[in-house]
C-alpha cells in the first residue's frame, strides 16, 4: 500500500511539472530573432544556425511599419526584446522595445501617439477565432511556441523585424 501511495505522490509531482507553462531550455544561446512579415516566419539563430522557426500572427492591418497607435501594424526595423510578462492574457509575452526614439519622433512630427506594447505572444482560448491577423500588432504564435520561445529567447536579445 505505501508503494502505490509513492507512486500516485510522484506521477502527481510529474504530471504537475509537465503542464506548466514554464519551459527549461539548456541549448545554444539564441543569439538573435528575425521576422519575416511577409512570409509570416519566425526564426531564432544562434549566429547564423537557425534554431527554431515559427509561423505565426500579425496585427489586423499587417502591411506596413507600425507609426500610430491602434493602426493595427507590426513594427519593422530592428529592435531588442526587453521585458516578459509571465501573467500575460495572451498566455505568456515577451516585449519588443518598440517605440524607439525614431518612431517616437515620427509619431510626434504628425501630432500622434506611436503607440507601444508591442510583443511576441501566445493566443488564448477567447481569441481563438481571430483569424490569420488578429492582434493590436504583435506577433502571435500559438501557446505551446510561445512556451519554448519564453525559454529559449532572454531578455536583451535583438530582434530584426523585416517587411
Amino acid at each position: 500500500m505505501r508503494f502505490i501511495r509513492i507512486i500516485l505522490i510522484l506521477a502527481i509531482a510529474l504530471g504537475a511539472t509537465a503542464c506548466s507553462k514554464f519551459k527549461t531550455y539548456n541549448g545554444p544561446e539564441v543569439t538573435r530573432v528575425v521576422v519575416y512579415k511577409q512570409q509570416r516566419k519566425m526564426y531564432l539563430l544562434h549566429h547564423d544556425k537557425v534554431l527554431e522557426s515559427y509561423d505565426f500572427g500579425l496585427g489586423f492591418a499587417p502591411v506596413g511599419h507600425k507609426q500610430f497607435r491602434n493602426d493595427g501594424k507590426t513594427p519593422e526595423g530592428e529592435y531588442v526584446i526587453d521585458r516578459r510578462n509571465p501573467n500575460s492574457k495572451f498566455h505568456l509575452s515577451i516585449g519588443i522595445n518598440y517605440p524607439n526614439r525614431n518612431d517616437r519622433e515620427f509619431a510626434s512630427s504628425q501630432g500622434k501617439s506611436p503607440g507601444g506594447d508591442i510583443f511576441i505572444h501566445g493566443r488564448p482560448w477567447e481569441f481563438r477565432k481571430g483569424g490569420r491577423d488578429w492582434t493590436a500588432g504583435c506577433i502571435a504564435v500559438t501557446n505551446r511556441e510561445i512556451e519554448q520561445i519564453y525559454a529559449m529567447v532572454k531578455d536583451g536579445t535583438p530582434i530584426s523585424i523585416y517587411p
